[in-house]
């Protein structure tokens, strides 16, 4: 068993490797980190000393969304940011299926294994559901929780997502996301309000992750898990309380066309005592307004 074990790592390692040459490495200056998990290898950035900052993307995305952030947070802080399993340079195992569920579960295996806590958690779009449900399993290991454009509540209801559901669940859909890979090559550039922040080098580092059907998967997995996952998010939101009290800061790109105002209406009720600043961006307020996001997360 240890014999097939270490092969099928070694094919892993092998494939991620393989991968990294089409990395900007003049964008993304970072060492490559890898962790063996039960459904993959984990990729990951580690860089700086201090508190640790851990950073938890969404989809199309990956650790490079978080960059800027990682560039200048470094100097004062130990900066983590993972790539989910089948995202960025990270490897999933073929039999692993993509949920925000099981990503949350790999998450609580990677902080295990790095002995990570005091974690200031920062989080945005599916990675919001995905690291507030560790957060809420595991309220001793966090410190402070910052959280951009996302949600924590039942979806299946919301029109726009039973649009999104149904079109997913339809040949059409699964042509889109599976052959034209339209995710991060379409979707992610309607995420951006300033679309002169989302350079042809940068686009180039969230579509590469993706060359072939195989890599899609997780995106679709992940699309359909919008609505599918539904009963999963209204659970945790039943659950804030266990972290409510922590300190919160909520920055938000007001020109979302995506998770708009209206979600941080929700936010705001619930967590009254959240620090919140509203930022003229897009969805990617990491991209377009990174120097600000810097500032609020260094002084949080």
């Amino acid at each position: 068993m240890k014999t097939i074990f270490l092969i099928q790592t070694l094919i892993i390692m092998s494939t991620t490797i393989t991968a990294q040459q089409w990395v900007d490495t003049d964008l993304y200056p970072f060492k490559s980190n890898f962790l063996t998990l039960e459904n993959g290898m984990m990729h990951y950035v580690d860089e700086g000393k201090g508190e640790t900052i851990l950073f938890i993307h969404g989809t199309p995305t990956w650790s490079f969304l978080y960059r800027e952030q990682i560039k200048t947070l470094s100097k004062t802080h130990r900066c983590i940011a993972i790539d989910h399993l089948g995202f960025g340079l990270s490897k999933a195992n073929e039999n692993f299926i993509g949920t925000p569920e099981n990503h949350a579960k790999n998450l609580e295996a990677f902080v295990a294994a790095l002995g990570l806590d005091h974690i200031t958690l920062v989080v945005h779009d599916f990675g919001g559901p995905i690291g507030l449900s560790f957060a809420i399993q595991h309220p001793d290991k966090i410190k402070k929780i910052v959280m951009m454009n996302t949600w924590l509540w039942e979806t299946q209801s919301n029109p726009e997502v039973q649009k999104v559901n149904k079109l997913l669940n339809s040949k059409m859909g699964k042509f889109l996301y599976l052959s034209m890979n339209i995710s991060p090559k379409v979707l992610l550039k309607k995420g951006f309000y300033d679309k002169k922040k989302l350079t042809k080098k940068i686009h180039k580092q969230y579509i590469k992750p993706f060359p072939n059907k195989d890599r899609r998967k997780a995106l679709l997995q992940i699309g359909k898990s919008l609505h599918d996952a539904s009963d999963w998010y209204e659970s945790l939101w039943h659950q804030l309380d266990k972290i409510s009290d922590k300190p919160w800061l909520i920055i938000w790109g007001t020109e979302d066309q995506f998770i708009n105002t209206s979600y941080l209406e929700r936010w705001k009720s619930r967590l009254p005592q959240a620090k919140i600043v509203s930022l003229k961006s897009g969805h990617f307020v990491q991209e377009e307004q990174y120097e600000e996001v810097n500032k609020l997360i260094q002084n949080h």
